[in-house]
């Protein structure tokens, strides 16, 4: 019997106990309270391994071995199509390793064979930041008068006064606009933060909304969006991520430039500026302030560029 059959999870494979996975699934979204689109994600890694255990013919993770484990991120990495890039592997294993730890809680593994495997080791990615007078001539090129170019404008100011990603921009609506001061962002499994808005970004909104929201919104039906399409409805992110890349080719810039651009250039210009890391933490949402820090790497680079450039006795 598939997982489809068994309790509606997409998993495949014989005898992987599809009722397992299925609790394992619901343990995740009702008591673990994970967002919808991470346990889709924990569906999909999870048919990967279902998969890979039929193709082999081992019944089930009570047979998994350690052997077993080290072959499947062998096949992760070489024998799959696509093979998959050290980040999607070291989400996989996190998938797997959860699976195994959770069916050993509740008594149906001895052991958890799964603990002690080590994804691959993730290389530091560092944010791409663009410098100030970039962003200063990515946020110009949106002026105009039309009330696509206000939303734009709107848009652009907020997620760089703000750091928000482009989801929690675009999902957001008129009321989540506590005050002149300060917007309130849902970031993952709806985790809520207050943060401040910058004169320009306020400017802009302030534009948007007497002078060009009320004419998108009498072209589609009632919404309490914030930010509208040309037919009045909530804007997408792929339309958001247009706005970004209209700009972009305005203002000339070459590299490229996305919404996460705004985001890492908020979190980097802050650090440059002298702001605590922990402060950075708190609005841009991450939960962990290691995930912050990664921007600090950043900041020390461009020092040692500027002192070496600068430094009469740097070279």
């Amino acid at each position: 019997m598939s997982g489809r059959e068994a309790g509606g999870s997409d998993i495949d494979g014989r005898d992987l106990d599809g009722r397992g996975v299925d609790d394992y699934l619901r343990h995740l979204a009702v008591e673990r309270g994970l967002a919808r689109n991470t346990v889709a994600s924990y569906t999909r890694d999870l048919g990967i391994y279902a998969a890979f255990l039929e193709e082999r013919g081992i019944p089930g993770p009570a047979a998994v071995t350690e052997s077993h484990l080290a072959d499947f991120v062998r096949f992760l990495a070489t024998e799959r199509r696509p093979p998959l890039a050290t980040a999607s592997i070291a989400r996989v294993l996190s998938a797997v390793r959860g699976l195994h730890r959770f069916l050993l809680e509740e008594g149906r593994l001895e052991t958890d064979v799964a603990r002690d495997v080590a994804p691959p080791k993730l290389p530091t990615r560092l944010p791409k930041a663009i410098p100030v007078s970039a962003v200063e001539a990515l946020l110009a090129a949106t002026d105009g008068e039309e009330p696509a170019d206000l939303r734009d404008k709107a848009l652009l100011e907020l997620l760089y006064a703000t750091g928000a990603r482009v989801s929690e921009a675009v999902g957001l609506n008129v009321d989540d606009l506590v005050d002149d001061e300060v917007v309130r962002l849902f970031g993952k499994g709806g985790k809520q933060r207050i943060v401040p808005v910058g004169r320009y970004a306020r400017a802009a909104l302030d534009a948007y909304l007497v002078r060009a929201r009320p004419l998108l919104s009498a072209r589609g039906h009632a919404t309490p969006a914030l930010f509208l399409g040309v037919r009045g409805g909530r804007l997408s992110r792929q339309a958001a991520w247009e706005a970004i890349t209209r700009a972009a080719e305005r203002a000339g810039i070459e590299a490229s430039v996305s919404p996460h651009t705004l985001r890492h250039s908020f979190a980097t210009h802050l650090l440059e500026g002298g702001a605590d890391v922990r402060v950075v933490q708190e609005l841009l949402g991450h939960s962990s302030v290691a995930t912050t820090q990664i921007y600090t790497l950043v900041t020390a680079d461009t020092l040692r560029e500027m002192y070496t450039q600068a430094h009469p006795r740097a070279r």
